[in-house]
């Protein structure tokens, strides 16, 4: 397995914590399991709301190309 290093602000430090401590999880354990969950969602979320904006805003980038 390989370490990945990040840096969190502090306040986001404290919050991160305050999330896992609630979940009986180390910060370290919340970490993995969030970065699990993103990578095994569908990326269609994603996907649909670029749909969305790009259809939304069509007529202005016809304009601005």
């Amino acid at each position: 397995m390989t370490t990945i290093t990040i840096h969190i602000p502090d306040e986001r430090l404290n919050e991160l914590r305050e999330r896992a401590a609630r979940l009986n999880m180390s910060p370290e354990e919340f970490v993995w399991a969030t970065v699990v969950e993103r990578l095994d969602s569908p990326m269609e979320d994603f996907q649909h709301a670029v749909d969305y904006v790009l259809k939304k805003n069509q007529a202005l980038y016809k304009r601005l190309g």
